[in-house]
C-alpha cells in the first residue's frame, strides 16, 4: 500500500495549555512554537483568540515571529492555526490574529450530540446544522483553509454526525475533525466510527480527515491509531500529551509508533525525531509540568534498564530490549565526561548533539560559562544539566538584581528569618531583614522590601532535575501585580538560591512591563 503524509496537527499551546496550572505567558508560549517549528509540525493550533486579549496577542505573536524564521523545512511553512465557535465574533477575531500567516487555518468547532445541544446549547439538530452551514460558509470567505470539528463526534448520532460533517464540506471545509472530547471511546469504535463516515459522506475523498483523543481511559494513542488505519489523515496531539483532564493523545508517542511500526501504518510523517526530547523538556519546564519517570518515549526511565538479565542483554545487542534507539529522539551515549575541567569545545559539541544549533557562539560562551560554574559545584556534567542551564538561559532575562548573600534563621517555635544583601544595576548595595511563616516566605519578603514591590504569590513549584545530593533544581513562581500574572524561572543546586532568583525574575518582568 502506499504511503500517504500524515499531518500532524499539535494543540500543545490550545488544548495543553488548558491543564490546570499550565498557563504559558506569550513569550512562552512563541518560545514553544518556534520549536514546533523546528520539530517539523505541520500544524500549529496557537490558541482560542477570543478567549483573552493575551490569548489573541499570542497567536499574532506566534505569526509574526514564525514568519521570521528562514530554516528550510520538507513540508513548507507551518500552518498556523486558531480556534473559533460557529459563531461571528469568534471567527473575526481568530481571522484577525491570523491575517499575517504564510497558511492560515480557521478551526470552528460546534457541539453535535444530543446530550451536549440539550443541555449546553439548548438548540435542536436543525438549528445546529444551519448554524454549521451559516458559519462555516462565512468563515470560507476570510480564510481558505477551514477545519471544522463536531465536539463530543463520538457520542453523536452516527447518521446525524455525517448530516452534519457534510453540511460542513458543503460549506467550504477542508479538514473534518472527529473529537473524542471526554475520552469514551475504545480503538475498535474509532475505527468503526470514520468507516461509517467513509461509507456514508457523499464527498469523504474530497477533505482531510482527522482524529482528536482524550485520555481519561488511557486510549488516547491507541484510538488515535486506529483512526489512521481507518484513513484519518491527521491527528491532533501535544507534547508529552499535556491536555484538560487526563490529557491528549502524545506527539511523541504516535511519531515514534509510526517510525517504529511502519509496516503497520500506512502513513509517512514529517517530523524532526531527533528534536523530541528538547521539545519534550521545553514544554515540561514552561509549563511546570513533570513528565511521569516511566512515561512512554520521554520519561526518564524510557531507556533506563535495572534489571541485571535486560542490563546482560543490552550490552550485548540493544534490541534485545530496546525496539528503538534513543538517539532517535535526541538523547546521547556520549562516553565523554564533562566536569569543570572540560574545555569550552566539548561543551559546545554536547550542546550541538542536544539539537541546539541554532545558538550563536556568543551565546554558546555565555551558556558554557554558567555550565562550567555549576561544574564547580557537581562533579559531572549530565545532559539533563545541559537542558536546564540552557532553558533558563532563554527564559531569564537579564536580572537587574543580583543576591551577594542570603542568611536564614528557622526555628519551629519562631518565625523564619531572611537576611539578604543585593546589589542593583547601578552598584548600589541593600541589605535587609525580614520574617515569615517559613524562609521562603521570610526571603520572598525581604527581596520585595529590597526592590520596593508588593506581589501576591500564586504558586511556587520545586523539581529536581537530577538525581543524587548535588542534583540541580528548578523552582518556577507565579506572581500577581496588579491582577496580571508573571512567571519566574531559576535552577541551581542550592534550592533556597533558586528560590530567590526564581522571585526576582518574575519581579524583573513586572518592571519591563511597566517601562
Amino acid at each position: 500500500m502506499e504511503n500517504d503524509k500524515l499531518i500532524i496537527f499539535d494543540t500543545t499551546l490550545r488544548d495543553g495549555e488548558q491543564s490546570p496550572g499550565a498557563t504559558l505567558n506569550i513569550d512562552e508560549k512563541v518560545l514553544i512554537a518556534k520549536q514546533l517549528y523546528a520539530l517539523g509540525v505541520d500544524v500549529c493550533e496557537a490558541g482560542f483568540p477570543i478567549a483573552s486579549n493575551g490569548d489573541f496577542e499570542a497567536v499574532r505573536q506566534i505569526v509574526e515571529e514564525t514568519n521570521k524564521i528562514k530554516q528550510k523545512r520538507i513540508n513548507g511553512p507551518m500552518t498556523i492555526c486558531g480556534l473559533a465557535r460557529c459563531c461571528k465574533k469568534d471567527i473575526d477575531r481568530a481571522h484577525e490574529a491570523l491575517k499575517n500567516a504564510k497558511k492560515p487555518r480557521l478551526h470552528l468547532f460546534l457541539a453535535t450530540s444530543d446530550i451536549h445541544l440539550e443541555f449546553k446549547l439548548k438548540i435542536s439538530r436543525e438549528q445546529c446544522l444551519l448554524k454549521i452551514k451559516e458559519m462555516v460558509s462565512y468563515a470560507k470567505t476570510l480564510c481558505e483553509d477551514i477545519e471544522f470539528s463536531p465536539e463530543d463526534a463520538c457520542r453523536t448520532n452516527l447518521d446525524f454526525l455525517c448530516q452534519a460533517v457534510s453540511v460542513a464540506i458543503n460549506a467550504g471545509a477542508t479538514t473534518i475533525n472527529i473529537p473524542d472530547t471526554v475520552g469514551y471511546i475504545t480503538p475498535n469504535e474509532m475505527y468503526n466510527i470514520i468507516s461509517y463516515l467513509k461509507q456514508n459522506v457523499v464527498k469523504f475523498n474530497d477533505v482531510i480527515w482527522s482524529t482528536h483523543c482524550h485520555n481519561d481511559l488511557g486510549l488516547a494513542t491507541a484510538n488515535t491509531l486506529s483512526g489512521i488505519l481507518a484513513g484519518a489523515r491527521q491527528v491532533e496531539v501535544t507534547i508529552n500529551g499535556i491536555g484538560e483532564r487526563a490529557g491528549n493523545t502524545s506527539l511523541e508517542e504516535i511519531v515514534m509508533t509510526l517510525s517504529t511500526r511502519p509496516q503497520i501504518y500506512p502513513v509517512i510523517h514529517s517530523i524532526n525525531t531527533i528534536e523530541i526530547m528538547k521539545t519534550s523538556r521545553m514544554v515540561s519546564c514552561l509549563t511546570d509540568m513533570v513528565v511521569q519517570p516511566n512515561k512512554a518515549i520521554v520519561g526518564v526511565n524510557a531507556f533506563a534498564h535495572e534489571a541485571g538479565i535486560h542490563q546482560h542483554g543490552v550490552l550485548q545487542n540493544e534490541l534485545t530490549y530496546e525496539i528503538m534507539k534513543p538517539q532517535s529522539i535526541g538523547l546521547q551515549n556520549n562516553s565523554i565526561v564533562l566536569g569543570k575541567h572540560s574545555g569550552r569545545h566539548a561543551y559546545k559539541e554536547r550542546i550541538i548533539k542536544l539539537g541546539y544549533t541554532d545558538m550563536t557562539d556568543e551565546e554558546i560562551k555565555i551558556v558554557v560559562k554558567k555550565i562550567k560554574d555549576l561544574a564547580d559545584i557537581k562533579k559531572k556534567i549530565k545532559d539533563d544539566d545541559i537542558h536546564a542551564v540552557i532553558v533558563n538561559e532563554t527564559l531569564c532575562q537579564e536580572n537587574e538584581w543580583k543576591i551577594i548573600s542570603i542568611e536564614i534563621n528557622s526555628s519551629h517555635e519562631s518565625k523564619s528569618e531572611a537576611h539578604i544583601s543585593m546589589i542593583n544595576k547601578e552598584h548600589r548595595c541593600i541589605s535587609r531583614k525580614s520574617s515569615g511563616n517559613g524562609p521562603i516566605e521570610a526571603i520572598y519578603n525581604c527581596i520585595s522590601h529590597i526592590i520596593g514591590i508588593s506581589t501576591k504569590l500564586k504558586t511556587y513549584k520545586v523539581d529536581s532535575i537530577t538525581s543524587g545530593f548535588d542534583a540541580l533544581g528548578r523552582v518556577s513562581v507565579k506572581i500577581s501585580n496588579d491582577n496580571t500574572l508573571f512567571s519566574g524561572y531559576s535552577t541551581h543546586t542550592d534550592i533556597i538560591m533558586a528560590s530567590a532568583y526564581a522571585y526576582i525574575n518574575a519581579i524583573c518582568k513586572i518592571n519591563s512591563s511597566n517601562t
